[in-house]
């Protein structure tokens, strides 16, 4: 008698590392440690490109801040007096015109509207050498006297750099924005030394919504941004100005127009900024890298005669809003401001519209309150208090993003004491930019390229296609006087529950349903068609793909006639037509 003695063995599971790659594509764990890192690298990025501004400030003006130096010459070339002005942004040009030229076209003018661009279009992808190049560049503009900001150029060097790291690690579409706006964020943080300024100005400008865990990313990324920019620039306010108190309740009033007035202002700051754009481009027919250094004469004869419009002139908005200047230097200093801006941008500059647009809103809200602090002078606060609201005003009449800009002069000013004013003017102040215009100074830009952020992505692609290219061969027309039974029989046999009418001339009447046939032989009704005829959404050979969409949806049938110029019969549009060309894209 044999014996067998079995074994049985357990097998115990080996636990599977997840690959790093696919845990940083799909954890919300590896987006963290993304916001992380890009944060860490927004605010490293931005303290060399402070230092950058600084350095070529001094290299091209001799001082830290020029906008204060009234007229002062060039330490190393005294011989000159302030004649140096002339020649710094030429010199500047010379540099920077060929460096955007070759190597990122992308690095001219104000920034944010290309991230937008890439965030909506692109699904994020950024050049890399976009970093590099627009820090070059907008330093160099910076430093010469190129009067523009800071906040342009650091959103789109961090944006790159988040846009590099997600496409290294190979991160789909929609990681990839949320890294984007990461930088973004970043960069506002630790060069404004604002941490909460910098994820809402990503979220509602870049991102366009504020969805839980990408705010959660972006959050980690400006407060990992603003730790190393305090390492290197400290915890105090970006403006140091003296505390402010309101008088009487009755301000509030006052402070409703001046958001209604500064609001205008803003919106006068992005139509002024593109009409110069367009002038200097109609005017310049010379190559594109020489454009910065010739129009460099042009900045350099304005700084001649106003040296306060030299770079980002923060100095010169303490001393507005401190109450230094009287009425009459700060409208100039408002009208040089947009001037000075919009000529460095037309030119071919590189640089922010943040910056411009709070000097713009502190000179005329502290002239706003000269004013009525001598109209009232028992009932109103300083004129400073407006100068500080009023930054906040011209902001939001120009890029209409009202969130932002209360926590951005929150953070940059440490005033909390006109938090419930700010909020009166800049929520008037972006109503009224709306009245007056239809887009900000971020998306006249795109909408000039033929982008509008306002559609979805599919139907901005809808809005680029006529009707013409996508028109199906119009059906037999139903005379006017075609009897109801004739008329069912054809609506029937086309399909559609639809079909034109015309007269006796052929010429267009409306349309006829099926619906409306069979009511009216159920009625016994003993008419035409010409009795029944109504016009529907009205498609044109010019309406747009997107917006033929929506009177196709609001159509009592399947199909729309499409008319040409005359508002004579040209094609018909259906349903499967409007699929045929979304297949297509």
């Amino acid at each position: 008698m044999s014996s067998s003695n079995s074994i049985s063995v357990r097998r115990v599971p080996v636990p599977v590392r997840q690959p790093i790659g696919r845990w940083l594509r799909e954890s919300r764990s590896g987006l963290v440690g993304l916001a992380v890192l890009i944060g860490a690298g927004a605010g490293l990025g931005a303290i060399v490109f402070r230092w950058l501004i600084t350095t070529f400030t001094h290299l091209f003006s001799g001082q830290a801040d020029y906008a204060d130096a009234g007229r002062a010459a060039h330490p190393w070339f005294p011989e000159l007096g302030p004649w140096f002005l002339l020649l710094a942004p030429v010199v500047a040009g010379l540099i920077y015109g060929p460096l955007v030229y070759k190597f990122a076209p992308e690095a001219r003018g104000h920034g944010v509207p290309e991230v937008m661009y890439a965030v909506a279009e692109r699904g994020g992808r950024i050049p890399a050498q976009v970093s590099a190049v627009k820090a070059l560049a907008s330093a160099l503009t910076i430093g010469s006297g190129g009067s523009v900001g800071r906040e342009g150029p650091i959103v789109q060097i961090g944006s790159a750099l988040g846009s590099t790291l997600g496409r290294i690690t190979k991160l789909p579409e929609s990681r990839l924005r949320v890294l984007v706006a990461c930088g973004a964020a970043g960069g506002i943080a630790a060069t404004f030394n604002a941490p909460l300024a910098g994820p809402f100005f990503a979220m509602e400008l870049i991102l366009r919504d504020f969805a839980a865990e990408s705010f959660g990313a972006v959050v980690l990324a400006s407060v990992t941004a603003s730790v190393v920019g305090r390492a290197a620039f400290g915890n105090t306010p970006f403006l140091d100005l003296p505390p402010f108190t309101l008088r009487n309740p009755v301000e509030y009033l006052l402070f409703v127009v001046l958001g209604v007035v500064v609001g205008a202002c803003g919106v006068l700051f992005t139509r002024v900024l593109y009409r110069i754009e367009d002038f200097c481009d109609w005017v310049w027919r010379g190559p594109e890298w020489l454009r910065p250094a010739v129009g460099g004469l042009f900045l350099g004869g304005l700084l001649l005669l106003l040296p306060q419009m030299y770079g980002v002139g923060y100095p010169v908005l303490q001393n507005a809003v401190e109450g230094k200047y009287v009425i009459g230097f700060l409208l100039l200093l408002l009208v040089g401001k947009i001037v000075a801006t919009s000529l460095t941008i037309g030119i071919g500059g590189s640089g922010g519209v943040f910056a411009p647009s709070l000097f713009i809103g502190a000179m005329g809200g502290t002239a706003f309150g000269i004013v009525v602090h001598a109209w009232l002078p028992s009932l109103t606060a300083s004129p400073g208090v407006y100068g500080l609201i009023g930054m906040g005003a011209a902001f939001a009449g120009a890029a209409r993003a009202p969130i932002t800009a209360v926590i951005v002069l929150f953070e940059l000013t440490g005033q909390y004491t006109i938090i419930l004013p700010m909020l009166t003017a800049i929520v008037i102040a972006t109503a009224t930019s709306r009245t007056l215009s239809r887009d900000t100074i971020y998306t006249l830009k795109l909408r000039r390229r033929g982008v509008d952020l306002d559609r979805h992505p599919q139907e901005r692609r809808l809005a680029a296609t006529m009707i013409e290219s996508v028109a199906e061969p119009l059906p037999e027309p139903l005379p006017a006087g075609t009897p109801l039974e004739r008329a069912a029989h054809a609506l029937a046999v086309s399909g559609h529950g639809i079909l034109p009418v015309t007269d006796e001339q052929g010429r267009y009447q409306g349309c006829v349903t099926a619906q409306a046939v069979a009511e009216a032989l159920g009625d016994d009704h003993d008419g035409t068609v010409g009795d029944l005829a109504e016009l529907p959404p009205l498609v044109t050979c010019e309406t747009s793909l997107a917006d033929a969409l929506t009177a196709l949806t609001n159509a009592p049938g399947t199909g729309l006639p499409v008319l040409d110029g005359d508002h004579q019969l040209t094609g018909w549009l259906t349903h499967q037509a409007v699929l045929s060309a979304l297949a297509r894209q």
